[in-house]
């Protein structure tokens, strides 16, 4: 594991965050559907997933806080997202959520922000070596899922009649709230989706990925989401799962999404 350093980044006149981020090794794996996984989809890839070369990178350990988005808001540099006063399921500027994954955020914003922060959004191919963990299994952690693992819409009877999304909290928790993966990294199943570099393509794995073109295609309409969310069932938080969504919002809350950052790694 590495801790970048704080560093101020040329030209743009504020110092970042330090970065507290992951290195994952360069190397193999499997991507895609998991072995002996009936819930996969048609984009997939085939059972047992496609071997994929992944070169070195770093990746951040959590999602990326409403605090820490926050301060880049303030110096300028970055676009505050759609807000809570906007909608109750958006943590910015919503009381006691400053350490909740910020959400409700279009993705150039999300790449603003890692680009400003001296990293970029994840490719999908990095995304899902880094959520699998070293682990072939549909979760990072198994084969089931619950909220004793991950925020997510827990659809078994509650005690109560209350709203099951989230854990019985009806939107996101704080970051880091459910035990880490086995790189250490928070969160690669539920809380909030994660947006993703790419473009995405239903082919991309057998056609692209597996040629190691890791940031392909190069244009599209939807980009790739990644994780799973506070707000979707089980089938939705597995490691294989390719979640799409236009990049520019609109009118619509992307209260289930967020992001985290990545980085080639360091010479």
């Amino acid at each position: 594991m590495i801790r970048f350093a704080l560093f101020a980044l040329l030209g743009l006149g504020f110092a970042c965050h330090a970065a507290d981020r992951v290195a994952i090794p360069a190397g193999p794996f499997q991507m895609g559907c998991s072995p002996n996984d009936d819930w996969c989809e048609n984009d997939e890839g085939r059972p047992g997933g496609i071997r994929v070369d992944v070169p070195a990178f770093a990746i951040d350990r959590n999602e990326v806080t409403v605090a820490e988005y926050r301060d880049c808001v303030k110096t300028g540099k970055c676009r505050a997202p759609k807000t809570f006063q906007r909608n109750k399921y958006c943590n910015y500027d919503a009381p006691g959520r400053d350490r909740h994954p910020v959400n409700c955020i279009d993705w150039d914003d999300a790449q603003r922000y890692c680009r400003l922060h001296g990293g970029r959004l994840p490719w999908e191919a990095e995304w899902e070596k880094a959520a699998r963990g070293g682990k072939p299994t549909r979760y990072p952690w198994g084969r089931q899922a619950s909220c004793q693992q991950a925020i997510l819409d827990e659809v078994s009877p509650a005690p109560t009649q209350r709203e099951p999304d989230g854990c019985y909290q009806d939107r996101t928790w704080p970051v880091a709230s459910r035990p880490a993966n086995a790189y250490g990294l928070y969160d690669m199943a539920g809380n909030a989706g994660e947006w993703t570099g790419n473009w995405y393509a239903k082919n991309a794995l057998e056609a692209l990925y597996a040629k190691d073109r890791l940031d392909a295609p190069e244009q599209g309409r939807q980009r790739v989401v990644r994780g799973g969310s506070w707000d979707e069932n089980r089938p939705n938080l597995r490691v294989s799962f390719r979640n799409v969504k236009p990049p520019v919002s609109g009118n619509v809350v992307y209260g289930s999404i967020g992001f985290r950052c990545a980085t080639d790694a360091p010479d």
